[in-house]
């Protein structure tokens, strides 16, 4: 069963709620976002200890990762992230290397992971990132940095852009929004 690749730009998640998810990166302050992360990863614990092998490797239908391929996606995000916030604090406007996280999930084969690593491991990221986050100064918020595809960011827009993704695939798994 073949994902279609995601090619949207998700970047309007900073001027605008997303329909799908709830969630509003735009918003809040830039503060929240270690908390934020924190506690996605608590939830997406949790939806693994309630859940048995099993079902988090079954995908819902052949075009959605199953919830195992998520964790890993939202495992990797916070490792390339956090790298991207590193070039940002130690070098001036850097370009990131590119990412294509659909030929990731193919090539480290997500749903062949163990799920007790995979989970044990986006803990240890989350927290990673989120002590990146919660450590930038006032000044260092402005710093700029590129994407690949041509997208600026600062570190705050950055944060913000990044906080939704995991929150999204939380989502993506269990159907509730993060505005209810």
């Amino acid at each position: 069963m073949t994902i279609t690749p995601d090619t949207k730009n998700w970047t309007w998640v900073l001027e605008r709620p997303c329909p799908e998810c709830g969630f509003a990166a735009g918003a809040g302050s830039r503060d929240e976002v270690p908390a934020l992360l924190r506690a996605n990863a608590e939830s997406w614990r949790e939806y693994f200890a309630k859940n048995d092998p099993e079902q988090v490797r079954t995908r819902p239908d052949p075009e959605k990762w199953s919830p195992l391929e998520y964790a890993c996606h939202v495992r990797d995000c916070n490792k390339i992230y956090s790298l991207r916030v590193g070039l940002m604090l130690e070098e001036d406007d850097p370009q990131y290397p590119n990412w294509d996280q659909d030929s990731t999930a193919v090539e480290d084969k997500y749903n062949e992971q163990d799920p007790d690593t995979v989970i044990a491991e986006l803990i240890d990221t989350t927290e990673q990132i989120a002590t990146r986050f919660a450590s930038v100064s006032a000044d260092q918020w402005k710093r700029t940095g590129h994407r690949g595809d041509g997208s600026d960011f600062t570190v705050e827009s950055l944060a913000r852009y990044f906080v939704h993704d995991p929150i999204h695939h939380l989502w993506d798994v269990t159907g509730k929004r993060h505005d209810s």
